[in-house]
């Protein structure tokens, strides 16, 4: 599995118009921070409390819609400062860096794609759950959906090119 499903089902056009950016600007801008979002998730689900807080954002986002103008952006900046932290200003420099736009740009990016993020996460990892009967441990977790995301293309991309040491990877 990799990241262009979700790259796809963006509308970059609604992104640019939100922004007041032009398109390009924006493909490049959802291009970078969408893997940039997975991989901080990912690192969050290292330890089974982070896995755990993970899985039940995915549960309040399951409903949510991904559509650009439904999204509440004071919940995507709460989503993107849980899974940067402290790291949230590097992570936006080298986003911003990678993406060749400002540091504004990505700003602003995040707390849209983020919430996005989360509702196709949802999708994706508890959806099949339920149709297997939600058995508990039943493998292919919310550790391993992220790390397989993080390990494809744009996922490699982001965790060595833009995101170096950041997450300890």
């Amino acid at each position: 599995m990799d990241l262009t499903g979700l790259i796809d089902q963006i509308p970059i056009d609604q992104v640019a118009r939100r922004l007041g950016v032009d398109e390009k600007e924006a493909r490049a801008a959802v291009k970078t921070a969408l893997p940039a979002i997975v991989a901080g998730l990912a690192d969050n689900t290292k330890d089974k409390d982070g896995e755990a807080k993970l899985e039940k954002a995915l549960t309040k986002h399951s409903t949510k819609s991904t559509a650009v103008d439904d999204v509440d952006e004071a919940d995507g900046e709460k989503i993107v400062n849980h899974v940067f932290g402290t790291k949230k200003q590097a992570v936006t420099e080298a986003a911003a860096g990678k993406a060749n736009v400002t540091q504004d740009v990505i700003a602003k990016i995040l707390p849209i794609v983020a919430p996005i993020v989360l509702a196709w996460l949802a999708q994706k990892f508890l959806a099949p759950k339920k149709e297997a009967g939600a058995k508990k441990d039943s493998g292919g977790g919310l550790g391993d959906l992220l790390g397989g995301l993080a390990g494809s293309k744009q996922g490699q991309d982001a965790l060595g090119g833009l995101l170096g040491g950041l997450f300890g990877k």
